[in-house]
Formats: C-alpha cells, sequence, structure tokens
C-alpha cells in the first residue's frame, strides 16, 4: 500500500469535483440566485410562499434550496444558503431548513442512476416527503427551544438597497463567490476520499464485509451494499455514484439494488456534505445537532418507502 500515491490520487479526485463540478454549478446557480434577487423575483417568491410553508418550517427560499438541491445538485442549495444568512434566517427555520436538505436526495446520484434502472419519479417523491418531515419535525420538536425571531428583516427586499448591481458586477461577485466556496470544500473532500482508499487498499472493506456477514444475513440484507454505504458515508454522493456504476458495470448491482437503497444511501448525510454546507455559517456547527434527529427521521421514511415498494 502506497499511501502518497493514494492522497495524490484523492487529490486529484477531489480537485476534479471542486473544479468541475462545484465552481461551474456554483457560478451559475449563485448569478441566477443574485441575479432574481436584484430583480425582486426572490422576495416575490419569499412574501407568497413563507406564509404557506413557515408552518412547516420551511421559508420561500428553502423552498428555492429545495428544488436546487433534487433538480440540480447537492452544491446548488449553497447559494439559497449564502441568501438565508445573509438575510439572517432565524436559528429555527435555518436549523429546519438543515435537516431538510440533509435528509433529502441530490440530483447529482439521482440523474446519472437512470439509466441503470433508478426509478426517479419514486426516488423525487420520497426525496421531498422525507425531507418536509425532516424539516416539520426539526421545527416543532427538535429545534422548538431555538430562536423564532430573524437576526434581520429575511423579508427585506433589495430595493432598499442605495444601488443596484449591474450584470457584470452581479457575474464577477458569483464567481468569486463560487470559487470561494469551492475551494472550501477541498480539504474534507481529499480527507474522506484519502481514508476510504488506505481503507481499500488496506482490506479493511473486505474484512468489515466479513466481520458484518452473519448481521447482513440475519437482516436479509446483501453484502453488495456494504462498500457503497461506506463509500458514501466516507467520499459523498459522487464517490458513491462512481462505486456504483462500477458494480452495475461489473453486474454485482442491479436496478433493484439502486432502488432498494436509494433511500437510505442517495442523500446529503455525509462527511463532505457536512462539511460542506456547515462551512457556509459559523452559527451552522452550532444548529447542526439539533438538525440531526430530524435528519434521521427523514432518512428513516424515505428508506422505509423504498425497501417497501422494491
Amino acid at each position: 500500500m502506497n499511501i502518497i500515491s493514494i492522497i495524490m490520487e484523492s487529490g486529484k479526485a477531489a480537485v476534479d469535483v471542486a473544479l468541475y463540478t462545484l465552481i461551474p454549478i456554483m457560478v451559475v446557480m449563485l448569478f441566477i440566485m443574485k441575479y432574481l434577487e436584484v430583480k425582486g423575483v426572490l422576495d416575490f417568491v419569499v412574501r407568497h410562499a413563507t406564509p404557506l410553508l413557515k408552518p412547516l418550517g420551511i421559508t420561500g427560499l428553502a423552498l428555492f434550496a429545495l428544488i436546487q438541491l433534487n433538480f440540480v445538485s447537492f452544491a446548488a442549495p449553497l447559494a439559497a444558503l449564502a441568501i438565508m444568512e445573509k438575510r439572517g434566517t432565524s436559528d429555527r427555520h435555518m436549523a429546519a431548513t438543515l435537516a431538510m436538505l440533509f435528509a433529502m436526495g441530490q440530483a447529482n446520484a439521482f440523474y446519472p442512476l437512470i439509466p441503470d434502472g433508478l426509478n426517479w419519479s419514486a426516488a423525487l417523491l420520497f426525496s421531498i416527503s422525507g425531507g418536509v418531515l425532516a424539516a416539520a419535525s426539526t421545527y416543532h420538536f427538535f429545534a422548538r427551544k431555538l430562536s423564532d425571531v430573524a437576526l434581520r428583516d429575511e423579508d427585506q427586499g433589495v430595493e432598499n438597497s442605495d444601488a443596484k448591481p449591474g450584470l457584470i458586477a452581479i457575474i464577477n461577485t458569483s464567481g468569486a463567490d463560487a470559487i470561494r466556496l469551492a475551494l472550501g470544500s477541498l480539504p474534507m473532500l481529499i480527507l474522506s476520499l484519502s481514508v476510504v482508499g488506505i481503507l481499500k487498499s488496506a482490506g479493511a472493506i473486505e474484512l468489515l464485509t466479513q466481520l458484518l456477514a452473519p448481521l447482513l444475513q440475519k437482516l436479509h440484507i446483501a453484502e453488495v451494499y456494504v462498500l457503497p454505504a461506506l463509500t458514501k458515508c466516507l467520499a459523498g454522493g459522487t464517490a458513491y455514484y462512481g462505486v456504483v456504476a462500477g458494480l452495475v458495470e461489473q453486474g454485482q448491482y442491479s436496478a433493484h439494488n439502486i432502488n432498494a437503497s436509494a433511500g437510505l444511501l442517495i442523500q446529503t448525510f455525509d462527511l463532505p456534505g457536512i462539511g460542506i454546507f456547515l462551512g457556509l455559517s459559523s452559527r451552522f456547527p452550532r444548529l447542526f445537532r439539533f438538525a440531526v434527529p430530524g435528519i434521521l427521521l427523514g432518512i428513516a421514511l424515505r428508506a422505509t418507502a423504498h425497501s417497501l415498494l422494491f
């Protein structure tokens, strides 16, 4: 086992994710979000959607984040979260939003798996249902002691600004913010991919599979899920898809395996996801512990629904 080679390969993979996945998506999505904010579209959505969704712990901007996560990529909601943080969304609603995002599946794992047999419509329905349950349970139960008062007027529009930025200024600031956020995710990505590579080279994954074999047999769970699950937890959705794609090519992973495990394994509640989302704001790590029970509840709903249906 050459640890240096593993670290180098992990670094290359992490940089590829940051440069060719995070930065392009973040530049475009941050530009769209900032442009819509300047034009007043975000304020319109917030004013009309917030009264309907706030009882569930979901603000208007959180609805944007929900759509972006399920239809664009795991990186897309970072733009909405950044604007929510800037506008001073209350601790209670922010905790509910974090729970919702961590409990749902991400489009960058959904879409590539459709050719391999993923039932996208069912996965999307269960993803949104799990996210809404996570947000509502966090808001009403697990985070009920947090402040419900916005740190600033989150419904205040940009029309109160002294000068609206031009198109070029929006592009430049969006690009700068996207690069900053993407590069900030690199340390966690490199570490997680390195850990997976070292464990795999050391034979730890094979050993873990052997140790879990009796338990998996009693629970009627196939051993083929061990590697994707471990990769998902340590390296995130992109690495999970890479592993699953390889197993599918080898004939070891079927459409049934993909659909049955999608509710449990396709979500953002993994080490890279936690690092990327919580790195956006200094208060997110403090709110995260209130969101965890809601996250687990939402994922449990999704996992149960997928296992029963498939």
